[in-house]
């Protein structure tokens, strides 16, 4: 299953790929992701938990990370088990981080192997709906995160300001490792409403 995305961050491009080196940081932005061990030479391991509907799978995998400093790109080649439930999993990723503008754009090309209960959803282009959802909210918490401790203006006024504004774009990065199931199968809906009438309307025309 191929899945071809792009989103943007206002932020510099040197910013957002030093942070993209920090594997643990960039764990917390991705909801249901946590970090579990960092085995060096660019080995890693963690968690990822999702939650469709009625299905939960807690896969527990490993990835290795190939960077590319010099063209800001890296090669991601991952896998993982849900014990539980018997689903398995399989990442191949590619990402590039180019300039857009004043800020920066992440292309990512995945291909994405599913066996086992998971599978299901592949088939029905539930997970390639899911994806952009959470892809969606991962660009937020990388802003949000690349945003925190920026300079204040000296004046009291600006830093209550700048403390509000803080405090409320930490909060997506704190949340990131619960994955909210019912609102991710409302956006599906609602996507999948959009390509829906979108289809219609060009027919129509």
């Amino acid at each position: 299953m191929k899945i071809n995305q792009s989103f943007k961050v206002n932020r510099p491009p040197a910013e957002v790929w030093a942070l993209f080196q920090d594997i643990p940081t960039v764990a917390t932005c991705m909801p249901g992701a946590q970090f579990t061990e960092d085995r060096g030479d660019g080995n890693y391991a963690g968690r990822v938990n999702i939650k469709l509907g009625p299905f939960g799978a807690s896969f527990e995998g490993a990835a290795r990370v190939v960077n590319d400093a010099a063209t800001r790109s890296a090669h991601v080649e991952g896998q993982g088990l849900d014990r539980k439930g018997g689903s398995r999993s399989k990442l191949i990723m590619d990402y590039k981080v180019v300039q857009a503008g004043v800020g920066s754009r992440v292309d990512i090309e995945a291909d994405v192997q599913l066996a086992g209960p998971i599978a299901q959803f592949g088939r029905t282009g539930v997970v390639t709906e899911t994806a952009n959802v959470l892809i969606g909210q991962f660009a937020r918490n990388v802003e949000a995160k690349l945003s925190e401790g920026q300079p204040q203006s000296s004046t009291s006024h600006d830093n209550e300001a700048a403390a509000s504004a803080s405090s409320a774009a930490a909060r997506p990065v704190q949340a990131a490792n619960q994955v909210n199931a019912f609102r991710i199968l409302w956006l599906v809906f609602v996507s999948s409403l959009r390509r829906l009438f979108g289809m219609q309307s060009r027919q129509g025309g």
